[in-house]
C-alpha cells in the first residue's frame, strides 16, 4: 500500500522555507533568525529547535503557525495512546525521537501520527511504510512528543520494571541523570510553558503512578499533563542542581533560587522542596520582573486612592502598614510604593525574606536567622545607616514593632506588612501586641488592606443581572449591572487575564488616633474614620465589578471570610 500524507487544505507547499514564513507571517524578525541561523551553522540542530530553546518563538506559537499554513488537526490530551500502537521492537527510538514523531493510532486502515514538524513529512511517512497503512498527520508541541516517545518506547515505558527505577542512591548516577540532553530540556521546556501561560507558581507533585503539574495561574491552580514517574527524580535532581541544594538530601525541605532565561529575558525563581510519601514536592515561584508593573494604577488602585497614597508616603515620617494573608501582593504594593519615593536624593533600606525584586537604587538585605539576622537586628543596625526610609518585610514580633516605632519618632518613613484581614485589624492585632497606645496613635499614618481578584478578561466579558443571592451577599439593587466571564481564545478560555487589588485605605486621622488611644475594637475604628474617605474592600470590589474589571462571585471570594 503506497504511503500517503494527509496535508489536505494546505495554505503553502509543505517543502517551503520555515524561516522565510516565519519572517513573512511577523512571527520573528530578521535579527532573530540571523542569529538562530548562526547557531544552525555551528551545532547542526534543525532550525525550528533553535527558534523554541533561544526563547525566540514558543512551542505553542510553532504549533499554531504549522496549524495555520498546514490545516492539519492538533493531537487532543485524548489523543495520546496508553499502549505503543507499533512493537517496540520495530521501531527506533533514535529515529522517534530524532525527527520527532509518534504513531498515535489507526483508524479506518490508516496510521495517525503525532508530528512537531509537518513541513518535513518524510519521517510520518517511513512509519507508514512500516505499518504498510496510508499516514494521516496530527500536530503537537516537541515537549509533548518527547514526553509520550519517553514514556512509550524509552525507559519511563509502561511495561519497565518499577524496581528498576524506584531508587537512586547512588549520587553518580543522578549526576549523569541531571545532565543528560532531555531531562535538561524537560526542566527548560516547563519553564518556559509556565512562563508562557503568565503563570505564578509551577508545582511538581508526586504520586504513585505519575508526577503531576500543576500551574497556578491568576491565583487558582490549573492541571498539565503529568509527567512519566521515571522523571521524578531526574527533574527533582536537575532543579536542585541548578538552585545549588543538596542533591543528596532527600529527608529535610531545601529552599533556594535559580535564573534562567525565557523568550530572551531573565527569569528568577524560588525553589521550595519538599519530603513526601511518594517523592519530593517542588513548587517553583515565577518572579518575571518584565511583567511587574511598579505602579498603583496597574495594581487597581483608583486615580484618588493613588493620590492619597501618594500624601502618604511624601510625608518626612511615619509608618505605613500593608496588611492581608499571604499571597494577597503586599510585597508587590511595597515595592510599588518604594518605586513612587525613590530618588537620588534619598537614601532607601529595605529588610526582606526574601528578596524578591531587585529594585534599581536601594539597598536591600537578606534575613538569615542562622547567623542571628532577623527583622529586628536588622532595623536596628538601619537607624545607623541614616536612611530616610526603611522597609521591613514583616512586623512579627513586639520587637520589631517597638524598633519601627522608634524609627518613626526619630524621622524616619518606614513601610511594612502585617498579617491581618482588614485595615482597622491592624491596629488592634499591634494593641495585642502590647505596642503602647500613644505611640501607635502618634506614628501610624496609613494602613492598607487588600486581597487579590481575577480580572475580566476584556475581549470577552459580558453583562450580568445579579441574582437573589448575590444581592443578598453584597446589598446591591435589583436593576444593578455586573458582568461576568465567557472565555476566549485571549484569555486561555478562562474568562479571566491576570489579576487586581480589592483594597480599602484607613488614614489616621484625628477621629481614628483618638478611637487607638481608647483601645476601640476594629468596628468602631472603622466607624471613627474621616467621613467619606473609608471605603472597605467589599464597596472598592463592588466599584470594581461595576466597572467591568472582575466579578461579584470574585468580590464575595476573597471579601465574605474578612
Amino acid at each position: 500500500m503506497t504511503s500517503a500524507v494527509a496535508i489536505s487544505g494546505t495554505k503553502v507547499d509543505p517543502s517551503s522555507d520555515l524561516a522565510q514564513e516565519l519572517l513573512a507571517r511577523g512571527l520573528i524578525s530578521a535579527d532573530a533568525l540571523a542569529r538562530a541561523r548562526s547557531i544552525e551553522a555551528d551545532s547542526g540542530e534543525d532550525l525550528a529547535t533553535i527558534l523554541t530553546r533561544l526563547g525566540i518563538l514558543s512551542e505553542q506559537a510553532l504549533v499554531e503557525f504549522y496549524r495555520n499554513i498546514t490545516a492539519l488537526p492538533l493531537v487532543g490530551p485524548n489523543d495520546w495512546p496508553a499502549n505503543p500502537v507499533l512493537p517496540a521492537d520495530e521501531v527506533s527510538l533514535a529515529f522517534l525521537r530524532a525527527h520527532l514523531v509518534l504513531p498515535l493510532a489507526r483508524e479506518r486502515g490508516a496510521l495517525v501520527v503525532a508530528t512537531a514538524d509537518p513541513l518535513r513529512p518524510f519521517a510520518a511517512q517511513a512509519l507508514g511504510q512500516l505499518a504498510g497503512a496510508n499516514v494521516n498527520c496530527r500536530i503537537a508541541a516537541r515537549g509533548e512528543i518527547e514526553a509520550a516517545i519517553d514514556r512509550l518506547y524509552g525507559d519511563g515505558r509502561a511495561d519497565a520494571d518499577p524496581g528498576s527505577v524506584a531508587d537512586e542512591e547512588d549520587l553518580e548516577r543522578l549526576r549523569d541523570l541531571v545532565s543528560d540532553a532531555p531531562v535538561i530540556r524537560a526542566v527548560n521546556r516547563l519553564i518556559a510553558d509556565a512562563v508562557e501561560q503568565r503563570a505564578s507558581d509551577i508545582h511538581l507533585e508526586p504520586t504513585e503512578d505519575r508526577l503531576a503539574v500543576r500551574y497556578r495561574i491568576d491565583g487558582v491552580l490549573v492541571d498539565q499533563p503529568s509527567l512519566p514517574p521515571v522523571m521524578r527524580a531526574a527533574l527533582v535532581s536537575r532543579i536542585k542542581v541548578m538552585a545549588e541544594l543538596n542533591i543528596a538530601e532527600r529527608r529535610l525541605p531545601q529552599d533556594g533560587r535559580l535564573r534562567v532565561a525565557v523568550r530572551g529575558h531573565e527569569i528568577d525563581l524560588r525553589v521550595a522542596i519538599a519530603p513526601s510519601i511518594h517523592g519530593q514536592t517542588v513548587v517553583l515561584r515565577i518572579l518575571d520582573k518584565s511583567g511587574m508593573a511598579l505602579d498603583f494604577a496597574s495594581l487597581g488602585f483608583s486615580p484618588a486612592l493613588a493620590a492619597r497614597m501618594g500624601e502618604t508616603l511624601a510625608r518626612p515620617h511615619g509608618i505605613m502598614l500593608v496588611t492581608g494573608p499571604t499571597g494577597s501582593g503586599k510585597t508587590t504594593t511595597l515595592y510599588a510604593a518604594l518605586a513612587s519615593i525613590n530618588s537620588d536624593t534619598r537614601k532607601i533600606l529595605t529588610v526582606e525574606d526574601p528578596i524578591e525584586y531587585r529594585l534599581p537604587g536601594i539597598v536591600q538585605t537578606q534575613v538569615n536567622p542562622a547567623i542571628g539576622l532577623d527583622f529586628a537586628a536588622a532595623l536596628r543596625s538601619f537607624l545607623r545607616q541614616d536612611p530616610d526610609v526603611m522597609m521591613v518585610g514583616e512586623i512579627r514580633d513586639l520587637e520589631t514593632a517597638q524598633i519601627a516605632i522608634q524609627a518613626a519618632l526619630t524621622g524616619h518613613g518606614l513601610l511594612s506588612t502585617l498579617h491581618t484581614n482588614t485595615a482597622p485589624g491592624a491596629i488592634t492585632r499591634l494593641l495585642d501586641m502590647q505596642v503602647e497606645p500613644f505611640l501607635l496613635a502618634s506614628t501610624l499614618n496609613a494602613v492598607v488592606a487588600q486581597r487579590l481578584v481575577r480580572r475580566l478578561c476584556p475581549h470577552c466579558k459580558a453583562p450580568h443581572t445579579p441574582g437573589p443571592g448575590q444581592r443578598a451577599a453584597t446589598g446591591c439593587a435589583a436593576d444593578a449591572r455586573f458582568w461576568k466571564e465567557q472565555g476566549c481564545a485571549e484569555c486561555g478560555h478562562t474568562g479571566f487575564k491576570g489579576r487586581i487589588a480589592l483594597v480599602e485605605y484607613l488614614e489616621v486621622d484625628e477621629g481614628v488616633a483618638a478611637a487607638i488611644l481608647e483601645r476601640a475594637d476594629a468596628r468602631e475604628i472603622a466607624r471613627r474614620a474621616g467621613s467619606g474617605r473609608f471605603a472597605t474592600m467589599m464597596e472598592d470590589g463592588l466599584a470594581k465589578a461595576a466597572a467591568g474589571l472582575t466579578t461579584i462571585d470574585e468580590v464575595l471570594r476573597v471579601t465574605q471570610d474578612g
